[in-house]
């Protein structure tokens, strides 16, 4: 045990150990509060004063909630060792997520995104107050969680930190050689004798390099054999990186160097979030210090990556998911243009489904008026254009799993077992993705089917309709006897529009078989969606591969802690052997069951889907023939309604003209009998009668016309 006046700790509960100073888990004497003390050790007082006292200095300047808190400086009792106290940070470091089986590839999207938002403040509060991290790296990055349950990542170590300006130089050498800046490197690793000055931007290419080894689990520049095994040529490839990489690697001995200018297909960030983030890494990555960016245009930009808000889109026409980034304050042209980038769908041929219902997305309007969408109720984008789906594309996680060699090597045996886990975390990660993926394909193509039976049974009625007004135009007889006045040629004009519309009923009077036929289809298809969905209910290989992690999990924790032993007994060693050999069965099985329950479904349910899809398109293209035809017939069917109206009272007026006349005369010498005067009368009476029935049923034409309208202005797909 040691102490100072207010602390005390075991050795054993060592959390980190540097070249000057180890850190160990520490609790106050009072207050039994957890806390971490870096204990300075003897190498540490060669170093000059300045350089010794310089972390208390930077620590005492530093208030962030993303850096890591001093709370004292002491001394040990005996040795009078000094003693910096600082925050406990309970879940270990980045570098210890990172080296997790789970995130082999990388972190999820959400994690990663606290990261970027963690050391972005963190480092914002730095360069407010003029200090260089100079060791900027995963395993300075500590980790503790939140009362809500969130990450909260905060900078630590700063035993290089110092005061430095934008425009000022410092010329000595720290830091950790993977994540050196070139310059830098030159001279410490490779011990090269240049005279260089080294500005603050040496913080942003380590930056670049953790931000690179959090979204993928790898280092972006790794030389054949490693970049401790192979420094030379460590050194080549960041200093030979051509404008854009961000990553490069030697794959064979002596082998050429290939170069990357995006993330690996392994990675776990969505091509949202990769183009926006790869542009970044390429312009802190630069070696030339003229070339690279400054901390004001870095932070510019991350800042502007936080701020966005995240629209998750599933594209049918492509069977993936897709998160789409913009501001709030965008307009939905800019969030459709946005989705044109990533699924190559054009802004006209959009259409969206959220939650069952159509989705009319107004381009002027904010972006604000898009739905609060997730990963599992995303928006649903569907193409007018048929496409046949690709799906997702992703890289077969048995490519990427390591072999045992046959003798016992405890290190190399546990290497190997934490490799295969990872590729195995990556398999069940796919899996998911490709069971979620069948799920929204099913959900949102049932969702655009129901709005097509919903089309149907809006068309059909508009059809019925327009049947109903036709019969009842063309059933009016007694307007149409031209023998009671042959000299009126607007009779005669009703005559031909109605033999016109004979001809349209006659077409009208067959689309309801069609619409019926559609709706016939739809509801096979339905049913067999119906089954589909049910089918990846009831699919269990998520749980089966599951299963299998963790019993290779056990067994990996088992290789974890016997690695940390000089050897094994016999009887430990014959287990070891039955481990390994148990470990690799579960990790055949697991891509067994990935490979032919997960792919070979997910790959026919695409096939499947491509079918439906053009059955789909096929039924609306129907559907919207119908509804040009029934709106050029209601078009057809107004202008006749107007016209008739106009000569029906001309008639009537004429009619009631002639009917007063008749009464009201009375001429002296009549060239007609009484009983013909009489009869006259009683003729015009009747005409008049059948007029006012006429400006009835013209009263209800009007009412089946306007209600045709009302249907036919109804929301469409």
């Amino acid at each position: 045990m040691q102490s100072t006046v207010n602390y005390l700790w075991h050795t054993d509960d060592l959390l980190g150990q540097g070249a000057t100073a180890s850190v160990y888990k520490a609790r106050n004497k009072k207050s039994g509060e957890l806390v971490a003390v870096k204990v300075f050790n003897t190498a540490s007082y060669l170093r000059p004063r300045e350089v010794q006292v310089r972390e208390f200095e930077v620590l005492r300047k530093l208030n962030h909630q993303n850096i890591v808190k001093l709370f004292a400086v002491e001394e040990t009792g005996t040795s009078r060792q000094k003693v910096l106290v600082m925050e406990y940070c309970s879940s270990g470091s980045l570098l210890s997520v990172l080296e997790s089986p789970e995130n082999a590839f990388g972190l999820p999207e959400a994690e990663f995104l606290v990261v970027l938002r963690c050391v972005v403040a963190g480092m914002n509060h730095l360069r407010e107050n003029s200090i260089v991290h100079r060791d900027i790296k995963p395993g300075n990055i500590m980790r503790l969680v939140g009362e809500a349950g969130q990450s909260i990542y905060k900078l630590t170590d700063f035993g290089a930190a110092r005061e430095l300006d934008d425009d000022e130089k410092f010329i000595s050498v720290y830091g950790t050689e993977e994540y050196l800046h070139p310059d830098m490197y030159e001279r410490a690793v490779l011990r090269k004798h240049q005279q260089k000055a080294f500005g603050v931007t040496v913080d942003l290419w380590s930056i670049g390099v953790t931000l690179y080894h959090a979204a993928t689990g790898s280092l972006p520049f790794v030389p054949f054999g490693g970049p401790r095994r192979n420094k030379e040529i460590m050194y080549r490839i960041t200093t030979e990186k051509p404008a854009g990489a961000i990553a490069g690697t030697q794959r064979r001995e002596n082998g050429p160097l290939e170069w990357s200018y995006a993330l690996p297909i392994t990675c776990q960030l969505s091509m949202g979030l990769q183009n926006q983030l790869v542009p970044i890494l390429a312009n802190i990555l630069e070696v030339e210090q003229a070339k690279c960016w400054g901390f004001d245009q870095f932070f510019a930009e991350t800042s502007d990556i936080l701020q966005r808000v995240i629209i998750h889109v599933f594209s049918l026409p492509q069977a993936v998911l897709h998160h789409i980034y913009i501001h709030a304050h965008n307009t939905i042209a800019i969030f459709l243009e946005a989705v044109y980038k990533q699924t190559n769908v054009a802004p006209q041929h959009q259409e969206y489904l959220f939650e069952g219902h159509l989705r009319v997305l107004e381009p002027d309007l904010s972006a604000q008026h898009i739905a609060h969408t997730t990963a599992s109720s995303p928006l649903t984008l569907f193409s007018m254009a048929a496409e046949t789906p690709k799906g997702l594309a992703f890289r077969d996680p048995a490519l990427d799993i390591p072999k045992f060699m046959p003798k016992v090597d405890l290190q190399a045996d546990y290497n190997t077992a934490k490799g295969v886990l990872g590729a195995g975390y990556q398999a069940l990660r796919l899996a998911q993705a490709l069971l979620a993926g069948q799920e929204l394909m099913l959900r949102g193509l049932h969702w655009f089917m129901e709005t097509l039976q919903a089309t149907c049974r809006r068309t059909l009625e508009v059809t019925r309709m327009a049947l109903l007004f036709l019969s009842s135009s063309l059933g009016a007889e007694r307007f149409s006897d031209t023998a009671r006045m042959p000299d009126i040629q607007e009779l005669k004009r009703v005559t031909e529009l109605r033999s016109k519309l004979r001809d349209v009923a006659e077409v009208l009077s067959r689309l309801p078989h069609n619409i019926t036929e559609i709706q016939t289809n739809l509801s096979s298809l339905s049913s067999e969606l119906v089954k589909n969905r049910d089918q990846v209910h009831e699919d269990r290989s998520i749980q089966q591969i599951q299963c299998c992690l963790d019993k290779m999990h056990l067994i990996y924790k088992q290789f974890k802690k016997s690695r940390m032993r000089p050897g094994l007994g016999y009887n430990e060693e014959q287990i070891h052997k039955l481990d390994k050999v148990n470990f690799s069965h579960l990790a055949k099985r697991l891509l067994q069951v990935f490979q032919e329950e997960c792919v070979q479904k997910y790959q026919t349910s695409l096939v499947t889907l491509g079918n439906w899809m053009r059955s789909v398109h096929e039924a609306r293209n129907r559907l919207r023939l119908v509804g040009c035809s029934v709106a050029a017939y209601s078009t057809e069917a107004q202008g006749f309604q107007e016209s008739l109206s106009k000569i029906l009272d001309q008639l009537s007026h004429q009619l009631q003209d002639s009917i007063k006349g008749a009464q009201a005369s009375s001429p002296p010498i009549s060239p007609y009998s009484s009983s013909s005067l009489k009869d006259l009368g009683l003729h015009m009476e009747e005409l008049y009668e059948d007029m006012k029935l006429l400006a009835f049923d013209l009263q209800d034409n009007n009412r089946m016309i306007e209600g045709l309208g009302r249907v036919q202005s109804a929301p469409d797909v």
